[in-house]
């Protein structure tokens, strides 16, 4: 969160691509710092999915809002497979690179369209 504060103020708060950003980063360093325990990727990608799939499922959010979280959570988890020795400085970097092609969607159906790519509402 703090993170997210310095880059973007209170914008993560609302749909768009600081959220993404938000949700992505939170993923990957969930996983980073998971592994050091689990001593595994894939046993800290599925236990950030655990993580991240409850709290997306418990949170008061229209539906439209949820499936953009989760589907950011995802890429998230994708971009630790890539980058999972970096240090934060570096990961901070390479998410928001990947928020300059977040995409802008306003349909459940749109997220088959950019299934590798960030996701924002507003």
């Amino acid at each position: 969160m703090k993170i997210c504060d310095a880059l973007y103020g209170k914008r993560h708060h609302k749909n768009g691509k600081a959220n993404a950003f938000r949700h992505a980063l939170w993923n990957v360093l969930i996983c980073q710092k998971t592994v050091k325990w689990t001593k595994n990727e894939a046993k800290s990608v599925k236990w950030s999915q655990k993580v991240t799939d409850l709290h997306e499922k418990l949170a008061p959010n229209a539906s439209l809002e949820t499936a953009m979280d989760l589907h950011n959570n995802e890429i998230g988890r994708r971009l630790f497979s890539m980058i999972s020795t970096q240090n934060d400085a570096k990961t901070v970097e390479i998410v928001q690179k990947s928020v300059l092609n977040a995409q802008k969607v306003t349909t459940i159906e749109d997220f088959e369209q950019f299934k590798d790519q960030l996701l924002y509402l507003e």
